[in-house]
């Protein structure tokens, strides 16, 4: 019933657990002490004695009243606490763990699943922590404590009760792995239904220009309808599971109430002890029926614990502790396939100079990608080398090999503050000067005093400025980082002419001092770079500079007429 692997999560956390459960057993205690401070006065009330004579079970009483409030208090803070550690624990091993993972987090999950994941899921975690597990053991300790308390008053009666209380974890275990599947699934519909909407949200104006909404509409209903028929499961299983616990709770306490009576008329037990047995009865069942109610909490918990055990055990990304080698970097011989079984680039050998501009070209799905990947550190290769200065990429220092590093993309995402704040994220003491020289390179540097200056604002997901000005801004951003290797990934990707041009010139310019990479699907913008692979399929099939690709004749001269051709047309139509 208790997970050693979400437990292990807690670290030191685990002695708010063992507090916990010493201040609800002091709890209980008080509790039995009122219930003999009752018992007593009772019998003293059928003995018509002297008023002075409540005085002392009427402290007593009063005296474990004080205790009990002090003790509920006291328990209500110290779970509190635990929970408050455990989050905090949580959200930062997630975080960290997330960090390690670096660029290959957002590849391998969704975004809206590692939402859920840190902030619902630890916060089911939470309950199950700071709930259901003092209540664990509490409920394992509370009946033996009410049975050592009973036992010498009248055996038979502490036996039944004590015989009666493992119904309940009986029944509990009974409904335990059905309730593991539901809550499996539960959580598995509860992020697939993210997913969805997440996915609709983002994608609302393509669907409303092709006219897919009500499409989409009804995906999203359908995912919708799973859920909730799935959490009706989750209150069905609940509902029966605690109708069980109260049969087996009443039902045992019942019993313990009628072995007492009996006690008094044929075994002459006295009738104050009686009404002490027969008081004290549902203490042995409260803690394990609390527990019962718990575990459906716990379930939920633990789905979602599963979630976080398998993303913290994620293997992290092999990265040593060596200096930077150098911005010469090279792919040696490399073979890497995704799924272990076709490979997506095969014996791939490829040189990045310490400056000038080399381009990969090929037709989508040729492994462009896949390569930036590995150049990035993003994945391993299956066999073969990647290197930077002649050292092996794995055996230098992430945080030294990114400092030399910075990539633009076709979605660089510039993030919803400043434009000041963006450009201290890539170099913290960025002067004005620095900012606007870099502006000026890309031509913002009028839009952005005219609209607001430094300090305007960029909206989320930068929905306040065009597609051409912010991969502009991106580029800005990474001119003023200052890097000794840059690599533009599609850089200039579904962005206005204008835009395309000014990045192409700055690119170029860059690449007279740095190492520069550049990955497009559009030749035209590549013809000037001093290097040239052409890829297919995941093979390097030719290389050379512009000129010598031409002359060759094969795959890299067909796809670039080919473009060249299409685009001519375009523009006379246009015309």
């Amino acid at each position: 019933m208790i997970d050693k692997e979400l437990l292990k999560l807690l670290g030191d956390n685990k002695k708010y657990i063992f507090i916990a459960v010493a201040l609800m057993l002091l709890g209980l205690a008080a509790n039995i002490g009122i219930t003999a401070c009752i018992c007593w006065a009772i019998y003293l009330l059928t003995e018509n004695a002297e008023p002075t004579a409540y005085v002392l079970p009427a402290v007593l009483a009063a005296a474990g009243m004080i205790v009990r409030y002090g003790v509920t208090r006291l328990v209500g803070g110290v779970k509190d606490t635990l929970g408050r550690q455990a989050k905090k624990d949580l959200r930062d091993k997630i975080y960290e763990k997330i960090v390690r993972l670096g660029v290959r987090s957002a590849d391998q999950m969704s975004m809206a699943g590692l939402t859920q994941v840190s902030m619902e899921g630890v916060e089911q975690l939470d309950l199950y922590y700071s709930n259901y597990i003092p209540q664990f053991f509490y409920a394992m300790l509370a009946p033996f404590v009410l049975f050592a308390v009973t036992v010498g008053i009248q055996w038979r009666v502490a036996v039944i009760l004590i015989c009666c209380v493992p119904l309940i974890p009986v029944s509990i275990v009974a409904v335990s792995k059905y309730a593991k599947k539901i809550f499996a699934k539960y959580w598995g519909k509860y992020t697939s239904m993210g997913d969805t909407f997440l996915d609709s949200v983002q994608g609302l104006k393509e669907l409303k220009i092709f006219k897919a909404d009500a499409a989409r509409h009804v995906k999203m209903n359908e995912s919708a309808e799973e859920f909730r028929k799935i959490t009706m499961k989750v209150l069905v299983m609940q509902l029966a599971s605690t109708t069980i616990m109260d049969l087996v709770a009443y039902g045992g306490a019942g019993l313990g109430i009628a072995m007492a009576i009996l006690s008094v008329n044929n075994w002459g037990l006295s009738p104050i002890m009686a009404l002490f047995l027969i008081l004290v009865a549902v203490e042995f069942f409260l803690p394990l029926r609390a527990f019962g109610s718990a575990f459906h909490i716990a379930m939920n918990g633990a789905s979602a614990g599963k979630k976080i055990l398998s993303l913290l055990a994620t293997p992290d990304p092999e990265w040593g502790e060596e200096a930077f080698g150098g911005s010469e970097l090279a792919l040696q011989n490399v073979t890497f396939s995704y799924d272990g079984k076709r490979d997506v680039l095969k014996n791939v050998n490829m040189q990045f100079a310490e400056t000038g501009m080399t381009a990969i070209v090929g037709e989508s799905g040729c492994g462009k990608s896949t390569v930036v990947n590995m150049l990035l550190g993003v994945y391993r290769p299956k066999d073969g080398n990647v290197t930077a200065g002649g050292k092996p990429l794995q055996s230098m220092s992430r945080e030294c090999y990114y400092s030399h590093l910075a990539v633009v993309s076709y979605n660089t995402y510039i993030f919803h503050t400043t434009v000041r704040e963006n450009f201290y994220m890539a170099k913290k003491n960025a002067t004005d000067a620095e900012i606007f020289e870099a502006l000026e390179k890309v031509n913002l540097a009028d839009f952005i005093r005219e609209n607001g200056g430094l300090d305007k604002v960029i909206s989320e997901d930068a929905s306040n400025i065009s597609g051409g000005q912010k991969q502009r801004l991106a580029l800005a951003v990474a001119l003023v980082a200052d890097k000794d290797i840059y690599i533009f990934d599609e850089a200039t990707s579904n962005i206005d002419i204008e835009s395309e041009a000014i990045i192409m010139g700055n690119i170029k310019t860059l690449s007279q001092k740095k190492s520069v990479i550049v990955i497009s699907h559009r030749l035209a913008n590549i013809v000037g770079a001093d290097h040239i692979y052409y890829m297919e399929s995941g093979e390097l099939k030719e290389t050379g500079n512009h000129e010598s690709l031409m002359k060759q004749n094969g795959g890299y001269a067909k796809l670039y007429t080919t473009q060249k051709n299409l685009e001519q047309g375009y523009t006379e139509v246009q015309v």
